[in-house]
């Protein structure tokens, strides 16, 4: 199973850029803005309150799902056999008939597209045996993802006691699902069709259509969760998460989170520091069968700041002058710091890129006796 992706949010309240809760005017009863790469918050609104979610559930679906595809367990052409329970399921369908035969590939554009509820359940069924056994897996999943305030009594959404969530659970597992490049495709259809064109779909997240960027998620509504949704938006190379739970209305929610959005595009900028594997430096290696290393940063390092405060982050590094044989690729020897206005914001591990043995006596007497004769 795909390991846990979670990155240490580094709080922007520290600099000075969190939005407060009153400056904003929202529908919601709950609410969070954050950045997906980073997974800083900009805006939040009683984050971790547990609320009903709705169909906003199937983004677990679809992350167990394309978890399944990503690591070989199942293929997009498979063909699932529709089950009488899944064909019973009501609320937002595609009407699969009992014994019908589906593609994962159509089940996965069923549920982000159409949130089909029967589709949601064929495809737990094919994953687990039992909707039952999907959920397990996935609020085992939601505890791997340190999901708290989150807890699945279904595949789908539909109104059960004990099934819900919070905002920031939610932009969490959005985050988890857009690592996924496999799922974006079909997050981002407005109109498309099953059944060789015999059956439209449409997309209930209608930013897909109407706000600049959209990227997904997934929309949700019942009489008890009202209306929720989490929405995605990518726009100069940054890419945003609101999620809105509780709006009175559908209208609402979709004004909720395009504020949220804009707001998020118009006030910050994400700033890259260093990109995983990216060269730090090259180190001289003393004893060793090659003479120098090259010393890479261990993983990603971005961060958002106000728009005015682009460009003035600066870095420190951090190492020895010299390295002596042998060394492991993968050994952190030094770190590389970042600062905003002389506050540390972040520190990457810097390592060594490849093993470098130690060379042998006559190889480094040869060495000696070069480098008099030179």
């Amino acid at each position: 199973m795909k390991r846990i992706v979670i990155m240490s949010i580094v709080f922007l309240l520290l600099c000075g850029n969190f939005v407060r809760a009153e400056e904003m005017n929202l529908s919601a009863k709950s609410a969070i803005l954050a950045e997906r790469v980073s997974g800083q918050i900009l805006y939040e609104q009683n984050p971790k309150e547990r609320l009903p979610m709705a169909s906003v559930t199937k983004i677990m679906t679809m992350l167990l799902g394309i978890e399944a595809v990503d690591n070989g367990k199942i293929n997009m052409d498979d063909m699932v056999t529709v089950s009488e329970y899944a064909s019973s399921m009501t609320g937002s369908r595609v009407f699969l008939s009992v014994n019908e035969t589906i593609s994962v590939h159509d089940l996965f554009k069923s549920i982000a597209v159409a949130s089909g509820n029967d589709a949601a359940v064929a495809m737990a069924e094919y994953l687990a045996g039992s909707e039952s056994n999907f959920v397990a897996m996935m609020n085992q999943r939601a505890e791997e993802l340190g999901l708290t305030d989150t807890h699945f009594e279904n595949c789908n959404g539909l109104p059960a006691e004990n099934h819900y969530s919070s905002a920031y659970d939610l932009m969490v597992l959005s985050r988890e699902l857009l690592s996924h490049e496999t799922i974006r495709p079909f997050l981002t259809i407005w109109m498309d069709s099953l059944r060789d064109g015999s059956f439209t779909l449409a997309n209930t997240n209608k930013l897909i259509r109407f706000y600049e960027g959209a990227t997904g998620i997934k929309t949700g509504s019942t009489e008890e969760a009202l209306f929720c949704m989490s929405a995605s938006a990518m726009r100069d190379g940054m890419e945003l998460i609101a999620v809105v739970l509780g709006c009175p209305t559908s209208k609402e929610r979709f004004a909720d989170a395009s504020s949220l959005l804009n707001m998020g595009f118009a006030s910050y900028a994400l700033e890259q520091g260093v990109s995983k594997e990216e060269e730090i430096t090259v180190l001289p290696v003393e004893k060793g069968v090659q003479k120098s290393v090259s010393v890479i940063a261990e993983k990603d390092f971005s961060v958002v700041v106000k728009k005015e405060q682009q460009g003035q982050m600066s870095r420190e590094l951090t190492m020895p002058d010299r390295l002596s044989a042998p060394v492991e690729q993968g050994d952190t020897v030094g770190s590389l710091r970042f600062l905003l206005d002389g506050q540390e914001i972040g520190t990457v591990n810097a390592v060594v890129a490849e093993t470098i043995k130690k060379a042998g006596v006559f190889r480094m007497y040869g060495t000696l006796i070069g480098k008099w004769m030179k």
